[in-house]
């Protein structure tokens, strides 16, 4: 590696979350703010929600059956 050209890598940077979590992790940034991490996420979280607004699920679950049964 050439000298005198890489950024300095910091072994405990300090990532926020908008949420309040914190997290120690390696970055060449001397601190990180992010607006969403695994603690707050929907999908980490469980707290998942579909958005339906033309039945396309409810469809797609009808020829996913029709589908199966036809396969047996």
């Amino acid at each position: 590696m050439k000298k005198e050209i890489h950024p300095q890598y910091n072994i405990k940077t300090l990532a926020t979350c908008a949420c309040g979590a914190v997290f120690s992790v390696g970055s060449t940034m001397p601190s990180i703010a992010m607006e969403i991490c695994s603690q707050c996420h929907p999908f980490y979280t469980g707290n998942e929600k579909i958005m339906d607004t033309a039945g396309r699920v409810e469809r797609f679950n009808k020829r996913k059956a029709a589908t199966a049964k036809v396969k047996k």
